[in-house]
């Protein structure tokens, strides 16, 4: 294969100055489960791509979908009064499918665009109900929402703030919800969770109910360290928005779509969102297409505030997209044929059960996870649970070592091990991923001198 110039290409998410150094690894196809690098080498990938190729890389049916709409409108827009009408059918079919009563959807590109219009349409409604000091933001420690100005500030992550003068003072950040980590000792998980909302509840008076317009969450948290949190978490969170009228935004864009053996994440924790963000799985990543649902009632003063003032004036030269929309529709069909969420239902707890087997082991601290989407993190004394130096970087390291046998995870911080693979994973597939990973924890451990 002749070589390819990758100087041009500027990395997300990379050291610039290593990938100047050794170069990006450079994928060519996929099929399956499975992609090829530029060598020609197959992987597992692990993580299903990010987080989103659920049908696998070579679902046909997808690419008939995009050629036959490109065929018949490849484009058109949703300003002024029109739209494609392959993007209202989608709409009606995602507020169909929606776990609430959620009655309206606006399209995106990315689940970045979709939390910022989450939040650009938090204000609107603010100010159409003349709370016009209600606009802060609350997110969480360790959470994902994105890389947009305020998507970026949303998320509970350094490395999406240094260098970009982030977050944004409009966004607050209250306690991630990770048992394993931040439990005071003998602290049962429902005291956990009593303590989480205590401590949000504070942050709110604190900073006084009638400045705060929403909190965002995502059900499992992903990208911050795949975060299960505590069974009567999301109940005991959700009694406080509702004491404060603040609005709860439900985050969906790893968790949607089957992931964790739901349609929603939002089902799997009982979220009652008064908006909801999916992208990702939506088109199973064949195309830039995410959502943002809303109910009635926001719909209503969104729609009363717009004719006072001429118009809504929010939306994007591709919102609604026919093309992306027509793939994202026929995702859809698929996952209700195939029963895509009862097929994570059987191979979840497979995943589950068997990255569980690596408890034991002595680097691995805490394995956690629902459906397919699981983590694994590392520690250097399991007795205290004391973590990794992170100038070591140890999930790096395993995380290399698994891809130089052949399969695709990623460490997120806190040396978690990132495990997503795609929902048509088979069970000789997950045997494989397991395998690997073993043969990589072990190498880890004996390169940083724990036996």
């Amino acid at each position: 294969m002749n070589s390819i110039n990758w100087k041009h290409y500027l990395n997300p998410y990379t050291n610039l100055k290593t990938i100047e150094a050794e170069g990006p690894m450079i994928i060519t196809r996929g099929e399956g489960v499975h992609v090829h690098d530029q060598s020609g080498k197959r992987y597992i990938e692990g993580l299903s791509g990010l987080w989103c190729v659920s049908l696998g890389f070579s679902e046909m049916r997808l690419w008939e979908a995009a050629q036959s709409q490109m065929e018949e409108l490849p484009y058109y827009h949703s300003f002024g009064g029109k739209v494609p009408d392959v993007s209202l059918e989608l709409a009606e079919r995602l507020v169909q499918m929606a776990p609430t009563p959620l009655s309206r959807a606006i399209f995106a590109n990315s689940g970045s665009e979709s939390n910022d219009t989450a939040v650009k349409i938090a204000w609107y409604y603010n100010n159409a109900l003349g709370r016009r000091q209600k606009k802060k933001i609350i997110s969480r420690a360790f959470g994902y929402h994105g890389t947009t100005i305020i998507s970026a500030s949303m998320s509970g992550m350094d490395y999406a703030h240094d260098g970009f003068d982030l977050p944004m003072p409009v966004v607050l950040h209250t306690d991630c919800p990770h048992h394993y980590r931040y439990a005071e000792p003998s602290e049962s998980e429902n005291s956990f969770a009593d303590r989480m909302a205590t401590n949000l509840e504070t942050l709110i008076l604190e900073e006084d109910p009638d400045t705060i317009a929403a909190f965002i969450a995502e059900p499992i948290q992903g990208a911050g360290g795949v975060i299960v949190p505590p069974e009567s978490y999301f109940e005991k969170i959700q009694q406080i928005l509702r004491k404060y009228d603040i609005l709860m935004i439900a985050d969906e864009v790893i968790c949607g779509f089957g992931r964790t053996g739901e349609m929603f994440g939002s089902q799997a924790f009982n979220i009652i969102p008064d908006m909801m963000t999916v992208a990702k799985q939506l088109s199973s990543g064949y195309q830039p297409i995410s959502a943002l649902m809303i109910t009635e009632p926001i719909y209503e003063a969104l729609r009363d505030q717009s004719n006072d003032l001429g118009t809504f004036g929010h939306g994007y030269t591709y919102t609604g997209h026919p093309v992306a929309a027509a793939v994202a529709l026929e995702t859809l069909k698929i996952y209700d044929e195939r029963e895509i969420v009862d097929q994570v239902r059987e191979t979840g707890p497979i995943l589950q059960k068997s990255l569980r087997e690596f408890a034991s082991h002595p680097i691995v601290g805490h394995v956690r996870g629902l459906g397919l989407l699981a983590g694994v993190e590392l520690t250097s004394d399991k007795a205290t649970r004391e973590a990794f130096d992170p100038k070591h970087k140890v999930g790096a390291y395993l995380v290399q070592r698994a891809q130089d046998y052949g399969l695709i995870v990623r460490a997120l911080p806190g040396d978690c091990i990132a495990f997503c693979p795609p929902l048509i994973v088979k069970e000789q597939e997950i045997n494989q991923i397991i395998e690997i990973f073993g043969h990589a924890l072990q190498d880890t451990a004996k390169a940083f001198g724990v036996n």
